[in-house]
């Protein structure tokens, strides 16, 4: 969740996007647990996130909120539950959901992470590595009326489905490589598409990641006692710091993970699944670095609502 108004000066708060943020809030909830194998959102995972959308509900009751739009992905997508599971919350907690598409869930990705395109390359490659998809968008930088998307793919696997399925222990290297390969024939025709390898290789192409996986992995980058946004975001990230840590992490228990400053409890089998989806974007993509975003589809949501109240009023 995040709340925020807008904000005219982009020298206060801590984004230069026209928002300043008021609240905000987030957990992990896993709502996509055993999906996979029931095709079903599962009840303890409905009781887990309408506890936390109800700590929301409560948020946005006390901060006068004037506009709300709440949104599922991945998991709803594909759960044959997802009504019954959109009725229950809103009866406990007032909130209305709806599920978005992939094309929509990458463009508001894009829309909330536009103060980082701003660059001199006229391509940008950018991607989420999310709980039940991993979204990949080839956007035109330059477009005279802003990035816009040239070809969005949606994976229909992200960190959650992929530690139900590998499990939360010390992966091996070979269990490592299955997921990697997975993932690498899941982006090949989207580069063939494109040759975005060529244009990396040119230098047209600045690279972006938006996602948990990235961001945690920023913080062990710049080797932090704690996570914080401040430094995180917009931070460039060299690609073989990205292979060490990814080597690294992957080797270590479930415990040592779980007690990682940068990791923490709820996120340590996450965490090695969200590298071996980094690794295979980055094997297919070589770059120099990428660009850690800790900002996207919130932020997308919350300037598309504010130009919407512009245009009525």
């Amino acid at each position: 969740m995040l709340v925020a108004c807008p904000d005219g000066n982009s020298n206060s708060g801590a984004n230069s996007d026209g928002l300043r943020v008021i609240d905000g809030f987030s957990r992990i909830v896993r709502l996509g647990e055993g999906l996979s194998e029931s095709g079903r959102l599962s009840d303890n995972a409905i009781e887990r996130t309408t506890e936390a959308l109800l700590i929301c509900a409560r948020k946005i009751a006390s901060r006068n909120v004037r506009q709300i739009r709440a949104i599922a992905t991945e998991a709803c997508r594909q759960a044959e539950n997802d009504a019954d599971f959109f009725r229950h919350v809103e009866r406990v907690t007032g909130i209305g959901l709806e599920t978005i598409s992939p094309e929509e869930e990458a463009e508001l990705t894009i829309a909330g992470c536009v103060p980082l395109l701003k660059t001199e390359h006229p391509r940008t490659l950018m991607f989420d590595i999310g709980g039940g998809s991993t979204e990949v968008m080839w956007i035109e930088t330059a477009a005279p009326e802003g990035p816009k998307p040239i070809d969005i793919l949606s994976l229909p696997f992200g960190v959650v489905s992929l530690a139900e399925e590998f499990g939360r222990d010390a992966l091996k290297k070979e269990a490592f490589e299955v997921i990697v390969e997975r993932v690498d024939a899941g982006l090949l025709a989207f580069e063939e598409r494109h040759g975005i390898a060529g244009e990396i290789a040119d230098g047209n192409v600045h690279v972006l990641g938006t996602s948990g996986t990235v961001t945690t992995m920023g913080a062990i980058y710049l080797d932090l006692p704690r996570y914080d946004r401040a430094r995180v975001d917009g931070l460039p990230i060299r690609y073989e710091s990205i292979h060490a840590i990814c080597e690294n992490l992957m080797s270590l228990g479930f415990e040592a993970r779980n007690s990682h400053p940068c990791i923490g409890p709820g996120r340590a089998d996450l965490m090695v699944m969200g590298c071996a989806i980094l690794t295979a974007i980055c094997r297919r993509w070589p770059a120099l670095h990428l660009t850690a975003a800790d900002r996207g589809i919130r932020e997308g949501l919350l300037l598309e609502m504010m130009a919407q109240d512009r245009a009525v009023a």
